[in-house]
């Protein structure tokens, strides 16, 4: 097994809360335009440190890289009752902005919530973004945008589970308009997101110039970060799609 490479811990203020991250790699370690890896955690109990094998693996690529804690989650301040998909997609926009050189490209993955945030920040960077990884992603109704997850009443969680109340999430537009390389990751059985949900991600990928590659891992659950933290010979090959040429 190959050495760990160093990771250093940075914190980063938005909107009143201490986001907290991980980066290694040298942003210029490729010279000018060397792109960088921004990985996004997903809902609940998701963290950053579930990734780290992931991120590992790309630094043992030459690749700068990072990831973070999203509000509410792992050793970020905040409350998880108060984030939402609005918020998500700034932090995730304001940690990028700040940790990121501007003139390298970005290589962006996530898991399940972070397939909205994926899309969003594909939207908001534009040709910056060359490659998209969407792991069991989700996307939502543009009516769940600034509901906080936790808003006392239960509106977040009445919208997202309305039958096909996904299907004309703005995530799927920006997802068409995305012109780079996308990979698709899919486990075996998904107890969370909907077949249909999947098909339609990957029908709206497949409108652009480059067929997205599809990686299924048959005996994988949802939660697809601890299935590559545990499984690196699957791992690798998730990243040998987003890094592949063509």
């Amino acid at each position: 097994m190959s050495a760990l490479l160093p990771l250093t811990g940075f914190t980063h203020t938005y909107d009143g809360e201490r986001l907290s991250g991980l980066e290694g790699g040298d942003p210029a370690g490729g010279g000018d335009g060397a792109p960088t890896v921004v990985l996004l955690h997903g809902a609940g109990n998701g963290t950053k440190d579930r990734l780290i094998p992931l991120l590992q693996d790309f630094l043992g690529r030459g690749l700068h890289g990072l990831a973070f804690d999203f509000s509410g989650h792992g050793t970020s301040t905040g409350r998880l009752a108060e984030l939402s998909l609005r918020r998500r997609y700034e932090q995730a926009a304001s940690v990028v902005e700040a940790r990121v050189p501007a003139a390298s490209p970005l290589i962006l993955a996530g898991f399940s919530m972070s397939g909205q945030t994926l899309a969003d920040l594909a939207d908001r960077f534009g040709p910056r973004v060359t490659a998209l990884g969407l792991c069991a992603p989700a996307v939502y109704a543009a009516e769940a945008w600034d509901v906080p997850f936790g808003d006392g009443d239960g509106r977040f969680s009445e919208i997202i589970r309305r039958p096909d109340g996904w299907r004309g999430a703005p995530a799927l537009a920006a997802l068409r308009a995305f012109s780079g390389r996308a990979v698709l990751a899919v486990p075996g059985a998904d107890e969370v997101i909907p077949p249909a949900v999947t098909e339609a991600v990957a029908e709206a990928l497949g409108q652009g110039p480059r067929p997205p590659a599809r990686l299924t891992f048959p005996d994988a659950g949802h939660r697809l970060g601890d299935w590559f933290r545990e499984h690196p010979a699957d791992r690798a090959a998730f990243v040998d799609a987003l890094l592949a040429d063509g």
